[in-house]
């Protein structure tokens, strides 16, 4: 029997690689395909004619439009307004509205004045700024993709080939394609596309893995926990399936008491010390 108790104090600070705090080849990249623009945007920066500038620059420029949503630290090509007027929507991509009213909107949102009163002195240093920002949010998505990439290593270590006897982010209906397995107890209505991380396939068993890392906490942590619980009990009841659960991370601390009910009813739940001792690679392979 594992002791639930050292098993948590084995637990991970941290899986964050070099380029998990900000993707800079990234940043750099979105920053590069707007430089023109965001060049030319610049002659607003101090103007003392600022809406009569921007006129002309639009009606001469038009694709500069395309960097305001940027400059707002938005991804998308559309912003929607709740206005007087109702909901607008204006579009950058593409003009949809006259000029005065592309005026209205950097007016009323204070690019105008920011640019007018010198409180940026360069647009381009600007959005690496915003850039850098608006990557920050991709952390969460970075340090799932990490512990993917570590896992998998441990997969691959244990001789297993991708796209052969294992496959990655397959869905239940192409589980149940290519090995004729009904996994449709993981789906509902609102999980239809639910898909594995992992889909190890063995002589005598297929696996489906998922794993995850938490570093920050919260309430959600209690369902996951939960959630896990409920589906191996399900899992076990499926001939020739094992659900395995490599989860890590300092988040679990504030579910803790949840994680140990998990524990103590799911025998493949792992962290990656357990990898690290060839825990996976056993089970995996039965040896």
């Amino acid at each position: 029997m594992r002791s639930f108790d050292e098993w948590f104090a084995s637990m991970k600070k941290s899986i964050a690689s070099y380029k998990y705090y900000t993707d800079f080849e990234k940043v750099v990249k979105n920053v590069e395909q707007y430089k023109i623009e965001l060049n030319i945007l610049n002659a607003l920066v101090g103007s003392k004619n600022i809406e009569k500038d921007f006129e002309d620059i639009v009606t001469r420029y038009p694709e500069t439009l395309k960097c305001i949503p940027l400059l707002m630290a938005v991804r998308k090509s559309k912003i929607y307004i709740n206005d007087l007027q109702g909901v607008l929507v204006y579009n950058f991509s593409r003009m949809n509205y006259s000029i005065e009213q592309y005026k209205h909107f950097m007016r009323e949102t204070g690019l105008f004045e920011m640019l007018q009163n010198h409180i940026v002195s360069n647009l381009v240093d600007y959005a690496f700024g915003v850039e850098t920002g608006l990557d920050s949010h991709g952390r969460k998505n970075r340090g799932g993709d990490s512990m993917e990439d570590l896992v998998e290593k441990y997969i691959i270590a244990a001789g297993f080939v991708k796209n052969i006897n294992y496959f990655k982010e397959m869905k239940l209906t192409e589980i149940k394609q290519r090995f004729g397995l009904d996994l449709s107890v993981f789906g509902d209505e609102k999980r239809a596309e639910k898909k594995f991380d992992f889909v190890v396939k063995t002589d005598k068993m297929i696996f489906g893995i998922e794993t995850n890392f938490y570093t920050g906490h919260g309430s959600k942590l209690n369902e996951t926990a939960r959630s896990y619980k409920m589906l191996y009990q399900e899992a076990q009841r499926i001939d020739g399936f094992t659900l395995v659960w490599i989860t890590d991370g300092i988040g679990w601390t504030s579910a803790k008491d949840n994680l140990r009910e998990t524990f103590n009813v799911m025998e493949t739940v792992y962290n990656i010390n357990d990898l690290e001792k060839g825990l996976l690679t056993s089970l995996l392979t039965g040896n």
